[in-house]
């Protein structure tokens, strides 16, 4: 159980290159992003709100009695269409958001409330993240699996789509992680996110949580033993989540 608020915020965006009108995909009954946030409502969140992109988004989650703020369409990511929410709502320096991807309407409520409650406790952190061990190795050289090493301190030292650490010698029992896409952030780095530049990393690996890495900011990674279901990418992956409900 989380000892302080925090929020969930779930950026949706219309357009999508692979299954247009994602958010709105019917998922027995319910859009998909209605779906998502009425399962992070599960979680110990003081707020749900959808960060949509258009009017219609707002139009659905408000039928649906889910809190909805319309955004700029222009940002190129869900990290931008947060930091809006967070200047919308005038949320303090402290406050932590928690971003949860619009795709994914089956994301386990531990997880939610886990990766919150770790930046909650991890004070000199600015983000918290998740990472599971990788136990098919054909995952390893999968660029689309994002690989993450850690210090002592179960901090993030780098994300790459390579294999990392590499094992030169095959001589090491290496716990290889896969990186999940669910975060936790401070208030105060997203309010400060889009002055930051990109990183010549970020843009190299196309990792937007290298540029915090690269500005030094800390990110805590908290190693999670239940893997979550995929999120929804294409229309067999609607399939799939479908027989769910």
């Amino acid at each position: 159980m989380s000892s302080s608020p925090f929020y969930v915020v779930i950026p949706a965006r219309l357009g999508s290159s692979r299954l247009p009108r994602k958010p709105l995909a019917d998922i027995a009954g319910k859009p998909m992003v209605v779906r998502v946030a009425e399962q992070a409502k599960k979680s110990n969140a003081l707020r749900v709100v959808v960060a949509a992109d258009s009017e219609e988004i707002i139009s659905v989650c408000k039928t649906h009695q889910i809190d909805a703020l319309l955004t700029k369409a222009e940002h190129t990511t869900g990290t931008d269409r947060i930091a809006e929410v967070v200047q919308i709502l005038e949320l303090d320096d402290d406050a932590i958001i928690v971003n949860v991807q619009g795709d994914e309407p089956l994301i386990p409520v531990n997880l939610i409330n886990q990766v919150a409650q770790t930046l909650i406790e991890q004070r000199y952190c600015s983000i918290a993240t998740v990472a599971v061990s990788i136990q098919d190795t054909s995952e390893l050289n999968n660029p689309n699996v994002v690989k993450v090493v850690l210090n002592k301190a179960n901090e993030a030292q780098y994300f790459s789509r390579s294999v990392i650490p590499f094992n030169r010698d095959s001589l090491a029992s290496i716990n290889y992680l896969r990186h999940l896409g669910i975060y936790a952030y401070r208030a105060n780095f997203l309010k400060l996110y889009n002055k930051i530049s990109p990183s010549p990393l970020e843009i190299s690996e196309s990792l937007e949580q290298l540029r915090a890495l690269w500005h030094g900011y800390r990110i805590a990674v908290i190693q999670s033993a239940e893997i979550p279901p995929a999120g929804v990418d294409t229309p067999e992956d609607l399939e799939r989540v479908r027989s769910n409900f």
